[in-house]
């Protein structure tokens, strides 16, 4: 059965269900590693906030053996696609271990995908050959697979991290593929209610390109302009789903374009036109003036709660009037983030301290010094 077929075999009935995404993050801004049995007892709490049609997890860290290698998460329909893969990756890169991605059978988890990881670095006279950084080079390896490749998704692409998803509910992700086994010094999670998109095992999130990662609870209305604008960039957009712009559009504006997060938080929730105006004695007037008009594209309408995990720290934002919830914690040197108080308390039940960032302000933790 094709992946984006799934939607009807894990439809739970003929009724909307009245559900809306959960999303979750941990991070220790020291760098302290630890299980990724927190985050699947943090989304355990969201479990009525989805419908079994997509739950995800991302990890940092959780790879210090090959922390200089991508590692490539990749699902395959058939056999035929992954030889047709396996034939671009050898002729690509220097794939140091090729394995099948670790899980165990779990009976709220069926039907799934040819499951496979790979260890691996461009090769040098590729790279030379096409005169870009490897990063580069990885996103178009990427975008080329996933729009070419038949039945074939790199779902993480990053270095000393990794991305799973599956179809089902969030917690039952977690255990089937074996998440308390890893150690990483960033989780977040999500489990998925599929609003107009759908429930297949690569539309579930996190979105990912290299080391970038998105968990969405809401809509994107804005998806056809800000798709359009990173074509001409090069990326595309072939998971079915309006929440894989977000990872690319942080990719290109950080990554890129060299904004600061803030910066690049202001543009995908940028303030209104009469709030730009109210700031025109400011400072402030003229940057986000600027951010307006150069990126009218990348700005981000709709219902959106985020949470953006990089390998140096973690980002939650909120749409610019704050349609979904976000709340966010702090106890000692750990951050957390969540579509709801009660998953933070579930791992921490004393936090030092709890909010709800306002509409379109960012929470953003960053690992500290040199960690």
């Amino acid at each position: 059965m094709a992946f984006g077929d799934q939607y009807a075999k894990w439809r739970v009935d003929t009724e909307k269900v009245p559900a809306a995404c959960g999303l979750s993050g941990v991070m220790s801004r020291d760098g302290k590693r630890f299980g990724g049995d927190v985050i699947i007892e943090s989304m355990r709490v969201l479990h009525d906030r989805g419908n079994g049609l997509g739950g995800g997890f991302a990890g940092y860290g959780i790879y210090p053996d090959h922390r200089d290698h991508y590692a490539m998460h990749i699902m395959f329909e058939d056999a035929a696609g992954r030889a047709l893969c396996e034939e671009l990756l050898e002729a690509n890169l220097e794939v140091e271990v090729a394995e099948e991605l670790p899980t165990r059978a779990h009976a709220g988890i069926i039907d799934a995908p040819d499951l496979r990881r790979y260890f691996a670095r461009p090769r040098r006279e590729v790279v030379a050959a096409e005169a870009i950084e490897p990063d580069d080079f990885m996103v178009k390896l990427v975008m080329k697979i996933n729009k070419t490749v038949s039945g074939t998704f790199v779902f993480s692409s990053g270095k000393n991290m990794g991305v799973f998803k599956a179809v089902g509910f969030a917690e039952d992700v977690g255990e089937f593929f074996r998440l308390p086994e890893y150690d990483g010094y960033i989780w977040t999670g999500h489990g998925r209610f599929p609003t107009n998109t759908p429930g297949w095992w690569g539309g579930a999130h996190p979105f990912n390109i290299l080391d970038w990662t998105v968990v969405h609870n809401g809509e994107i209305s804005s998806y056809g302009i800000n798709k359009r604008y990173l074509e001409m960039f090069g990326y595309e957009c072939t998971l079915l789903t309006d929440t894989e712009v977000m990872a690319y559009l942080f990719d290109l504006l950080v990554r890129k374009h060299k904004l600061p997060l803030e910066l690049a938080c202001r543009v995908i929730a940028a303030p209104f036109w009469k709030d730009i105006d109210y700031e025109r004695e400011t400072e402030r007037h003229d940057l986000d003036e600027a951010l307006r008009i150069t990126y009218a594209s990348a700005l981000v309408n709709g219902p959106f709660a985020v949470v953006i995990g990089f390998s140096r720290g973690m980002v939650g934002l909120n749409d610019r009037i704050k349609l979904r919830p976000l709340v966010a914690a702090c106890k000692d040197d750990f951050l957390y983030v969540s579509s709801e108080e009660s998953a933070i308390r579930q791992v921490c039940p004393r936090p030092d301290r709890v909010w709800a960032p306002n509409a379109g302000q960012p929470v953003i933790g960053e690992l500290r010094g040199d960690v």
